[in-house]
């Protein structure tokens, strides 16, 4: 991308005009939600959450990846880990997620699990041709933004013959969480600042209920200062008009129609199914399983995973950060007995968590 342009947006004269629009324009409270663990970083990283005006609340929401993971998901990693017959692929950002009694993909790799940190997908298969005695499964968590990548990796698996590459799918969609959280009497969110990166793919099209169904207004939105100013200044504006709207902002980077290409190979491989998310519970409709004909690379059909409500980890809040309910800081774990170093919930492993965010920038 043309630095020229990341710089204008970034400008601080154009930012602090936006913010006095944004000041003198708000005539009630805002709660605004972003549902991406890059918003959430670039919002503090700026300095920009100690610049809003007072009436403007910033709620961080389930859009981080490893955040969302169920419980029940992380168990399914390290029950599966101890087969001698597996290699688990994973980014690493898993690694550290705890599953029950605190034990981690970590932990289980120093027992002597064969566990393979990878930085693509398409790793996963190299690793599966150079070990054909044993079978590869990569772990699949994620939003839309990376199921893509899954599908044409299986389909690469397929073409190239390699009968011991499988995937565990336990990715899940952005739009059909933020009606549950719409619908969760325990929030109050006035208006979304959606993800520029999962709306690549998806495009507008799959946001527009939130104005219809729920008169909440919501922005496709890119990641510099300026960007999100210029979308919580299109919400109080929508307010004080009293509509509601769903639209792009981020053009730059974003087309209103999404990726079409990407949305064919991922729904070729994966459809629609119902799914846990930490925190939440389960969402009907919300995750993607693999199709039937692709059931010979299905990890939870192979080895007869089932995924049901566990107990949360005791005095971890992650569910009500996830929801906006709670801030990090409100939680009686955080900074006392959950740090990055030794992480009680999974919003305090990821860099793109709520809770690790609000570790590393927030000044009490």
């Amino acid at each position: 991308m043309n630095i020229d342009l990341i710089k204008e947006f970034r400008d601080p004269e154009l930012c602090k005009g936006l913010l006095e629009t944004l000041d003198r324009e708000l005539d009630d409270e805002l709660r605004f939600m972003e549902v991406c663990g890059t918003h959430t970083v670039a919002i503090f990283q700026s300095g920009l959450r100690s610049l809003l005006p007072d009436k403007v609340v910033h709620l961080s929401g389930p859009g981080c990846p490893v955040c969302v993971t169920h419980e029940s998901e992380v168990n399914a990693f390290l029950d599966l880990a101890e087969h001698d017959d597996v290699i688990i692929a994973t980014f690493g950002d898993l690694m550290r997620v705890p599953g029950h009694g605190g034990r981690n993909l970590k932990a289980a790799q120093a027992d002597g699990a064969s566990v393979s940190v990878i930085y693509s997908p398409f790793d996963a298969l190299k690793l599966a041709a150079e070990n054909p005695d044993k079978t590869v499964v990569f772990l699949g968590v994620g939003f839309e933004t990376t199921a893509p990548t899954i599908a044409a990796t299986m389909v690469m698996a397929r073409k190239q013959g390699l009968k011991n590459f499988m995937v565990l799918p336990f990715h899940k969609t952005v739009p059909t969480a933020l009606g549950a959280l719409l619908d969760d009497a325990s929030t109050r969110i006035d208006g979304f600042i959606l993800p520029g990166h999962v709306s690549t793919v998806i495009g507008m099209e799959p946001y527009e209920f939130i104005a219809t169904d729920y008169d909440r207004s919501a922005v496709i939105t890119g990641f510099e200062p300026a960007d999100i100013l210029k979308s919580l200044v299109d919400m109080v504006r929508w307010r004080n008009e009293g509509t509601a709207k769903v639209t792009n902002n981020y053009r730059r980077a974003v087309a209103d129609t999404g990726n079409a290409k990407a949305r064919e190979v991922l729904y070729s491989v994966f459809e629609p199914c119902d799914a846990l998310w930490r925190g939440i519970g389960l969402i009907p409709g919300s995750g993607l399983k693999i199709r039937d004909e692709w059931t010979d690379m299905d990890a939870i059909v192979k080895y007869g995973i089932e995924i049901t409500e566990v107990p949360p980890l005791p005095g971890c809040r992650c569910g009500d950060v996830l929801k906006g309910v709670i801030t990090p800081d409100q939680c009686p774990l955080f900074k006392k007995v959950c740090t990055p170093a030794k992480p009680v919930g999974p919003c305090m492993v990821s860099t793109e968590g709520s809770c690790a965010a609000y570790y590393k920038y927030k000044v009490d």
